[in-house]
């Protein structure tokens, strides 16, 4: 446990230090909310609508920049080939890294919704809803990214081939998560909490194992 705590608090420390990728991150979540209504015009009521597809892809586009602060800093440096023998399996060692990146990533843009709200015209109910969402999804947006993190961090250009890995996997992620910021008829958006819950508790469990696979073949 102390060598877990100590990779999480490592990370942490270089997440924060490195306050560039943090404010570039919300910049870019911020900005799609700016420059979608002065695309759309000052149609309030289509703005309110296209709220949630608004909110998800930009979130999606803003977790995508952060793909290579995952592994490649530790596979470049070596730290990875470390992992690979050290005491602590590896596939706690990337659970470790993927909810440090949740935390610098998803709490983040949670933090940066209101902004956004104030520029769709999204009333508070939609906002709580959206806030709600984003809990219960982007983990599952931060496990794809650490999945494609870890299958092309041997890659030159990983950073390319990852915007094709992950597009795929989070369009279920997309679809509940803007179902859910939708209209609450018949009960739909609870439902599609309920899948976006169950989309991130299946993705977080099964992400450290298919990523240690990934790396350890990296490391080969």
């Amino acid at each position: 446990m102390k060598g877990l705590k100590a990779i999480l608090l490592r990370d942490l420390r270089l997440g924060l230090r490195q306050g560039g990728d943090l404010l570039t991150l919300l910049l870019l979540f911020i900005s799609v909310g700016i420059l979608v209504p002065f695309a759309i015009g000052p149609d309030t009521p289509l703005l309110a609508r296209l709220a949630p597809a608004i909110v998800w892809v930009a979130a999606l586009l803003a977790q995508l920049l952060t793909h290579d602060r995952l592994f490649r800093a530790d596979f470049e440096d070596g730290s990875l080939i470390a992992f690979h023998h050290a005491a602590i399996p590896l596939e706690a060692i990337v659970l470790a890294k993927l909810a440090i990146h949740w935390i610098l990533t998803g709490l983040p843009l949670m933090a940066a919704t209101p902004f956004l709200a104030v520029m769709l015209g999204m009333d508070m109910t939609m906002l709580g809803r959206a806030l709600f969402a984003l809990l219960l999804g982007t983990p599952a947006l931060s496990a794809f990214v650490a999945l494609s993190a870890s299958v092309t961090v041997g890659l030159k250009r990983g950073g390319l081939v990852a915007p094709v890995l992950i597009l795929p996997l989070t369009l279920p992620v997309l679809i509940f998560g803007a179902g859910m910021m939708g209209d609450d008829t018949f009960g739909a958006a609870s439902q599609a909490g309920l899948f976006l819950a169950a989309l991130s508790l299946a993705s977080v469990a099964l992400t450290p194992f298919a990523a240690a696979l990934a790396l350890r073949v990296s490391g080969e």
